[in-house]
């Protein structure tokens, strides 16, 4: 019913760039937060940054400065442009929507991407 489809990902070397893309599709009324995650093989999911629906955003303290998270709420769509990309970004990236389902008495829920791999290499 929903699909978060992310697109963007790749490889760059140290102190390049990336946007990455990720669009909300599917029978959707409302789309609240959205943010991208990244994880690490062994490692926890880790929030790297988010935006509320009035675009009020937050970021790790480690992409501070570097990383701009932005959303097209007509598009349902979040971006995460990426800069000055240090080998330490490499990880796989996640898109996250917190969103209502356009079905009746369906509740707020958390959706996931399928996520696409940023290698950084030094």
């Amino acid at each position: 019913q929903v699909q978060l489809v992310e697109s963007g990902g790749g490889l760059v070397q140290a102190g390049g760039s990336l946007r990455l893309s990720c669009a909300a599709s599917g029978s959707i009324n409302s789309v609240n937060a959205m943010a991208w995650y990244r994880q690490v093989p062994g490692k926890q999911r880790q929030l790297v940054a988010s935006i509320t629906s009035v675009h009020s955003t937050n970021y790790a303290d480690s992409v501070k400065g570097r990383f701009t998270i932005s959303r097209d709420n007509a598009k349902n769509t979040v971006y995460l442009q990426m800069s000055s990309l240090k080998p330490e970004d490499t990880a796989v990236y996640y898109c996250f929507a917190d969103l209502l389902l356009r079905i009746p008495g369906s509740r707020w829920g958390g959706y996931w991407g399928q996520g696409t791999q940023v290698t950084v290499s030094s």
